[in-house]
């Protein structure tokens, strides 16, 4: 008997948690797009610190050994500073802008 009721309780349940959530509002979804863009960023700057610290590293090994020769600069590419975070409101500002309309050309 308790089997029974144990099994028709964990079936109730799971049906509970199969249910569907609504799906997110517009302020949920730029809510998270803007969260992943923060850790895109985020994530670039600490590739960016990680590839300055290894140069760093490497310039000091061939400093004080003298083994071996720095590889070429063509080898490896160059750090690039991802710059500040720019939220993606503030950066697609500029570009929706719209260009001032030109005069047109008058006799005289």
């Amino acid at each position: 008997m308790r089997h029974i009721l144990l099994l028709i309780a964990a079936l109730g349940l799971a049906g509970a948690v199969q249910a569907k959530l609504p799906p997110p509002s517009e302020e949920a979804k730029a809510k998270a797009a803007e969260a992943a863009a923060k850790t895109a960023h985020a994530n670039k700057v600490a590739d960016f610190q990680l590839c300055k610290s290894r140069e760093k590293v490497a310039a000091h090994y061939y400093k004080t050994t003298g083994k071996g020769k720095p590889v070429s600069k063509e080898a490896t590419p160059a750090c690039a500073d991802p710059g500040p975070y720019k939220p993606a409101d503030q950066a697609a500002a500029p570009a929706a802008a719209p260009a001032p309309a030109a005069k047109p050309a008058g006799k005289g």
